[in-house]
């Protein structure tokens, strides 16, 4: 699966959806995350709604990790099939979680 997490300028922490201007893409095998590259979506300074900028850099990733999201960009991401996880700290730190998250989820139940 392809993941993008919103990425603030210096690309140390998860950003909002709508004002990130980077988003670092991963590869994830449900296991082990690899960095894949940098995409831009340059926005302007104090333009509000501009999260539809973003939608063409993303359209081959599964997984959205942002520290927030406005209440338009995230159904509009949803319809497109992508799964939004709102989560804060550094790209490292909502990275971990979402693979303890998944790989958690990924055991068959014991009873």
């Amino acid at each position: 699966m392809r993941i993008a997490v919103a990425a603030s300028d210096d690309e140390k922490y998860a950003e909002h959806f709508g004002r990130a201007q980077k988003f670092l893409i991963y590869d994830f095998d449900e296991e082990n995350l690899e960095f894949m590259e940098i995409r831009e979506s340059l926005k302007v300074p104090g333009e509000k709604h501009q999260w539809g900028k973003s939608l063409d850099v993303l359209k081959d990733c599964d997984v959205v990790i942002c520290a927030q999201i406005g209440i338009n960009a995230k159904p509009g991401l949803k319809k497109m099939g992508k799964t939004v996880v709102e989560d804060e700290g550094t790209v490292e730190e909502v990275l971990e979680r979402f693979r303890k998250h998944q790989i958690f989820l990924s055991k068959p139940l014991k009873f």
